[in-house]
C-alpha cells in the first residue's frame, strides 16, 4: 500500500494517527490571543509548549468559498477555479451563487484520501459549502445547517441529532459551529477517521470584535473541544478562511463606498456591472458588503478612465486590471472582472445603495474580503519539522503542516 498521494502537484503523507483540519471562518490571530488573556482558553494557551503556532496568508478575495477550496485542495483559486462565494457567469449572462461542484476544476485532498482507502469525514456549518467539499468524496459529509436531513445513502451517517444531543442550530447563531464539534467529537470516538475537516461559520466575528464577552465565550466552547481532540489522540491543525475588520467610521456608523452607484453618476446607468463576490445566502449578518469588487466594463476604451475615478473615492484602497489582480492573487482570469477593487481597512464596498438591506444589521458592520483581512492563524499541536524559516504560508498548505510536517 502507498503511504503518500499526490493532488494538484503536491506530496501528502497518509496520517498514523486520527488528523483533524479546522477552518475557523472569519478568525485571526487576536481572537485567540483575547481569549486566552481572558483565561477561557486554556488549551490553545498551552500550544507554545506543546505544538506550533505560526501565521499565513489567505487567498484572496478574503471570502469563504475561495479560501475553504484552497484549503481542500492545496492549491490557489487559479488552478480549481472558485474565485468567490458569487461571480458573473459570462456564458449565461447571469450572476450566480459558485457554490454548484461544476465550477470546481481540480479535485480535493479529501476525496483523493477517501481514494487511497482512507476514512475521511467533513462537517461543515453551512450548507451552501458541503457540495463543493464533498465533491467525489466516499465518506462522511453534512452540514449542521442541515442535520436533521442527513442519511446514510445521502451523506455516509444517519442520526446525527441524537448523537451529539444537541437541536438542528439557527444559521444565524454560534450555536451552528458548536454543533459542527460536537460532531467532530462523536466522529472520532466512533468512526474514528483517518482524516476531518471541520469549517465553522463567521455569524460571531461578523458581530463581535476580539475581546468581548460574546467573542470570548465562543473562543473558549472551541477551546474545550480541540481540548478533547487533542485528548483523544488527534493530530489537530487549525487555521481560518479569512480575517475579520470593522467596516466603520469612530463611532460605529458603516463606512460603505457604493461602487455601483458611483459608477453610474459618473458613466451612465448601462456602463459597468459591479460584482460582489461576498454575496451567498446568508447575507444578514454583513448585507453582502465586504472589502473586494469586480466591475465589468461594456466599453473597454473606457477601461483607464474608470480605473482612474474609482482610485480617486475616498476609502478605496487599490484598483488594478483583472491581468494585475489574476496575477498577484493567483485568480483565474475567465472569472473575474476587467476591474478588480480592494477597500481601504475599514471600508466596505457595495453595489448599488438600494441592494443592500442593512436594516438587519444590529451591531456595527464587520467584514472582510480585502488584504487587510489576509492574516490568519496556522496553529498545530504538535512540534512541526522540516518548515523552512522563510517558506511563505498560506492557509492552504495546513494539510501539508498537517500530514508531512507533523512529529
Amino acid at each position: 500500500m502507498s503511504k503518500s498521494i499526490t493532488v494538484n502537484s503536491r506530496n501528502y503523507r497518509l496520517p498514523s494517527a486520527p488528523t483533524i483540519v479546522v477552518c475557523i471562518d472569519g478568525s485571526e490571530q487576536e481572537y485567540i490571543n483575547q481569549a486566552i488573556l481572558a483565561g477561557g482558553a486554556p488549551f490553545l494557551a498551552q500550544l507554545k509548549d506543546v505544538g506550533t503556532i505560526l501565521a499565513g496568508d489567505c487567498v484572496i478575495p478574503s471570502f469563504t468559498n475561495p479560501n475553504n477550496l484552497s484549503i481542500v485542495t492545496g492549491v490557489p483559486p487559479a488552478v480549481h477555479g472558485i474565485c468567490g462565494n458569487f461571480f458573473f457567469d459570462k456564458e449565461s449572462g447571469e450572476e450566480v451563487l459558485m457554490n454548484d461542484a461544476k465550477y470546481l476544476r481540480a479535485p480535493t485532498i479529501l476525496a483523493e484520501l477517501a481514494r487511497a482507502d482512507m476514512r475521511v469525514a467533513v462537517v461543515t456549518a453551512k450548507d451552501k459549502l458541503r457540495a463543493l467539499l464533498g465533491h467525489g468524496l466516499q465518506g462522511i459529509c453534512f452540514s449542521a445547517e442541515k442535520a436533521d436531513k442527513v442519511t446514510r445513502a445521502e451523506n455516509g451517517i444517519d442520526d446525527i441529532l441524537s448523537r451529539t444531543g444537541m437541536p438542528v442550530p439557527s444559521v444565524y447563531s454560534a450555536a451552528l459551529s458548536e454543533f459542527v464539534f460536537a460532531s467532530g467529537l462523536s466522529l472520532l470516538r466512533e468512526e474514528r477517521p483517518h482524516v476531518m475537516y471541520l469549517s465553522t461559520t463567521d455569524y460571531v466575528q461578523h458581530k463581535h470584535a476580539p475581546g468581548t464577552p460574546e467573542a470570548n465565550a465562543f473562543y473558549a466552547m472551541m477551546d474545550g473541544y480541540f481540548s478533547r481532540y487533542h485528548e483523544l489522540g488527534a493530530v489537530l491543525a487549525i487555521t481560518s478562511d479569512h480575517g475579520m475588520n470593522a467596516k466603520t467610521d469612530s463611532v460605529g456608523r458603516p463606512n460603505i463606498v457604493f461602487l455601483q452607484d458611483r459608477l453610474n453618476q459618473r458613466f451612465g446607468a448601462d456602463a459597468v456591472r459591479v460584482v460582489l463576490p461576498i454575496t451567498d445566502p446568508y447575507v444578514v449578518h454583513h448585507g453582502a458588503l465586504g472589502s473586494y469588487a469586480t466591475v465589468y466594463l461594456n466599453d473597454q476604451a473606457k477601461l483607464a478612465e474608470t480605473m482612474e475615478f474609482i482610485a480617486a473615492i475616498r476609502g478605496v484602497d487599490e484598483v488594478m486590471t483583472r491581468s494585475t489582480a489574476c496575477e498577484r492573487f493567483e485568480l483565474p482570469g475567465d472569472r473575474v472582472g476587467d476591474i478588480v477593487v480592494l477597500g481601504e481597512r475599514l471600508t466596505a464596498l457595495g453595489s448599488a445603495a438600494e441592494r443592500h438591506d442593512l436594516s438587519r444589521l444590529t451591531a456595527p458592520l464587520r467584514s472582510h474580503g480585502g488584504v487587510s483581512e489576509q492574516k490568519v492563524p496556522l496553529l498545530v499541536n504538535r512540534k512541526l519539522d522540516g518548515v523552512a524559516p522563510a517558506r511563505r504560508l498560506r492557509n492552504f498548505d495546513i494539510f501539508d503542516l498537517a500530514l508531512n510536517h507533523a512529529g
